[in-house]
C-alpha cells in the first residue's frame, strides 16, 4: 500500500486529494498549520470521514517539525500544497509569502534530499510564474479576452516571467523542485496550476474567485470586480486536478524533472462576466457588482495549454464547467452554516 504526505493537506485542494487517494487505497498523511479559514473544518469533515487519517500540526517554515515528520514518514510521496495563496496578501506582507513559499518549499525539498531521497515529491506551483505575458497580443472577444495566437493557450515553452512577490516565493520554488532532480537526483515534478476550484473551498474575495462569487451571491454579500470584469481564465475542477497528481505518480519516473502547465485547458474557460451571469441564472438572482481598478499583475487572460499532460502524464479534464459549477453552487447551499465565520 503507497502513502502519501500532503502538505496543506486542510486546505480544500488537501482534503479532495486526500478522499481521492484514500478510495484508491493509499495511506494519508495530513499536515497543516491550519492557519487558513475552513481548514479545521475540513480537517474535522476529513476525519470523520476517514478516522485512521494521521494528522501533523506544523508549520513548513519551521524545519525542524517538518524534518522529523518526512523523516518518521518516509512517505512514498508528497503532494506539496502548503503555501500562502493570495497575490494581494504577498504585496501587503513579501516577507511572509517568502518565508512561507520560498523558504517554506526549501524545507521540503531539504528533508527529502536528506531523509527520504526515494520520495517522489510533486509541488503546486502557480501560472503565476509566466507573469503578465505583456508581450502576447490579446483581444477582446464578446464574452472574454483572447489570445490572438495561442489557439492552444500557454505551454511550458513560455518564458518564466516572475511578477509579484506571490509569482517570485513561487517561481523560487517552482524552480528548486525541478533543479533537486537534476542536480541531487531526487524524483520530483511541478505543476503550474490555473484556478483551482470546487467542493469544500472557502473561497474569499483575494483568492479563490470561482467559490468566492458563487458564496457571495448565495449569501447576498458585496462583490466587486477589478478591473473591466472581462478578464478570463481557464478553470479546473479539483477532482480533475487530484486525478492529474494520481497521473504523475503513475508516471513518475519519465515525467521527473518536468514542470506542467495543469488547467482546464481552452475547452474549459470562464471570465469573471460570465460568471455572474451563470450564477444569476442557477440562483435566480440579481447581481449588481461593484467595479475597482485592475491589480497588479493581473492578466487579461490566462488559458493553458495541456498538451503536455495528456502525452506524458495520460490525463485530460473530464468535468466541464457547468457541471463543475452547479456542484460548487449545490455544496455551499447544503453548507450555509460553515459560512458564518468564514464570510463577514
Amino acid at each position: 500500500m503507497p502513502s502519501v504526505l500532503i502538505t496543506g493537506g486542510a486546505g480544500f485542494i488537501g482534503v479532495n486529494t486526500a478522499i481521492q487517494f484514500l478510495k484508491a487505497g493509499w495511506r494519508v498523511t495530513i499536515l497543516d498549520n491550519l492557519s487558513r479559514k475552513g481548514t479545521e473544518n475540513n480537517l474535522h469533515w476529513l476525519q470523520s470521514e476517514h478516522q485512521d487519517v494521521p494528522f501533523h500540526k506544523v508549520d513548513i517554515r519551521d524545519n525542524e517539525k517538518l524534518s522529523s515528520v518526512v523523516k518518521a514518514t518516509r512517505p512514498d510521496m508528497i503532494i506539496h500544497l502548503a503555501a500562502q495563496v493570495a497575490v494581494t496578501t504577498s504585496y501587503i506582507d513579501p516577507r511572509e509569502d517568502f518565508e512561507i513559499n520560498a523558504l517554506g518549499s526549501f524545507n521540503v525539498m531539504e528533508a527529502v534530499r536528506l531523509y527520504s531521497p526515494e520520495t517522489f515529491v510533486l509541488y503546486a506551483s502557480t501560472n503565476k510564474v509566466y507573469g503578465g505575458m505583456e508581450s502576447i497580443p490579446v483581444i477582446l472577444g464578446e464574452d472574454g479576452y483572447k489570445f490572438t495566437k495561442l489557439p492552444n493557450g500557454v505551454s511550458e515553452e513560455q518564458p518564466l516571467d516572475f511578477h509579484s512577490p506571490y509569482g517570485c516565493s513561487k517561481g523560487v520554488a517552482d524552480q528548486y523542485t525541478i533543479d533537486y532532480a537534476r542536480i541531487y537526483g531526487l524524483s520530483t515534478c511541478t505543476f503550474r496550476q490555473s484556478c483551482i476550484y470546487g467542493i469544500r473551498q472557502f473561497g474569499i474575495e483575494d483568492q479563490g474567485w470561482v467559490a468566492w462569487f458563487s458564496i457571495a451571491a448565495m449569501l447576498g454579500k458585496k462583490i466587486t470586480l477589478y478591473g473591466d470584469g472581462w478578464q478570463t481564465r481557464d478553470v479546473l475542477n479539483v477532482q480533475d486536478l487530484a486525478q492529474a497528481y494520481n497521473s504523475a505518480w503513475v508516471n513518475r519516473d519519465r515525467v521527473s524533472g518536468h514542470a506542467f502547465n495543469i488547467g482546464g485547458g481552452p475547452s474549459n474557460t470562464l471570465c469573471l462576466r460570465d460568471l455572474l451571469s451563470f450564477l444569476e441564472r442557477e440562483l435566480s438572482v440579481t447581481i449588481s457588482p461593484e467595479y475597482g481598478e485592475s491589480r497588479p499583475g493581473d492578466q487579461p487572460v490566462f488559458i493553458c495549454d495541456v498538451s503536455k499532460a495528456k502525452e506524458l502524464l495520460n490525463w485530460e479534464p473530464k468535468i466541464n464547467v457547468d457541471r463543475g459549477v452547479k456542484e460548487l453552487i449545490q455544496w455551499v447551499s447544503e453548507n450555509r452554516e460553515l459560512f458564518s465565520e468564514t464570510v463577514k
